[in-house]
């Protein structure tokens, strides 16, 4: 079965727009912070700000020079945590290195840091507690009940160990009463660990990493990663040698990217809701 999060972020999509659209009054806004040119962040942020026109949010796009200091885009992050029309904020990655990733998550209103990051949310996240969590995540649970594959009681195991993904992912595992490993590059054994795995989530980075010796027959592989490579996008698994062992897998495009992006637009409303 392949697990399209194409098709499932546009009925993600379709229902926020319902439910905004049946609430009425302020739309829910979201504003993306971009620091310099990176082209790919650019792509990232066109993209964002497409999904929520479409959607019926309100996107606000705050582009700053790659040479503003940090305490000039905290300067930027308040104005945006006082200012009532927007719900959801997010500072696209990766900044310039003259910029601390943790002091600018730490900086925005948790009721507004619908990346997930502050470390807040990340504390309610391993509570069992409500709160924003990171949107890959939180798509892939959502992809995985959608798709009526089980979660509860299996063996779980995640390679990577991010704070964006792999850490996140095993929170929300365990939310769902699966057994939980996190694997990574000091993991002795990987392919014979990961072949235990019901649920084999590869978010490492590198292209056609997981191959047939990591897979075990009839489970369900989520390709978190992808690469621009000279032959185009690739993910970490190899999809055409794995595909058959696999009950499940998402292809890489068209698997867990779009999911990024329409549990962005969830949480913006979820913070919406919270903040009316």
């Amino acid at each position: 079965m392949i697990l399209s999060g194409r098709k499932f972020a546009k009925t993600v999509r379709k229902d926020l727009a319902e439910e905004i659209s049946q609430i009425g009054g302020r739309p829910p806004g979201l504003a993306v912070i971009i620091v310099g040119d990176n082209p790919a962040s650019q792509v990232y942020v066109s993209m964002k700000k497409k999904a929520c026109e479409k959607t019926g949010l309100i996107s606000r796009t705050v582009h700053l020079e790659e040479s503003v200091s940090e305490d000039e885009l905290l300067r930027e992050i308040e104005n945006l945590n006082q200012d009532s029309s927007i719900d959801g904020i997010l500072c696209q990655l990766p900044l310039p290195e003259h910029i601390s990733d943790e002091t600018i998550a730490s900086s925005i209103l948790p009721s507004k840091d619908v990346d997930g990051f502050h470390p807040v949310n990340v504390g309610k996240l391993w509570r069992g507690e409500e709160g924003l969590f990171p949107c890959t995540p939180t798509g892939i649970i959502a992809l995985l009940k959608y798709s009526e594959i089980q979660i509860d009681g299996v063996n779980a195991v995640i390679v990577g160990r991010s704070n964006i993904v792999g850490k996140p992912m095993a929170a929300l595992l365990l939310r769902e009463h699966a057994t939980v490993t996190i694997a990574h590059s000091h993991t002795p054994d990987l392919p014979g660990l990961c072949r235990q795995a019901d649920i084999l989530i590869a978010a490492v980075g590198k292209p056609h990493f997981i191959n047939s010796e990591f897979v075990k027959p009839g489970s369900t592989l989520i390709d978190v990663g992808i690469t621009r490579t000279s032959e185009g996008l690739r993910g970490d698994a190899d999809f055409e040698q794995v595909k058959d062992i696999c009950g499940a897998i998402t292809p890489v495009p068209g698997g867990v990217g779009p999911l990024t992006i329409a549990f962005l637009l969830s949480n913006t409303v979820k913070a919406w809701n919270r903040n009316r």
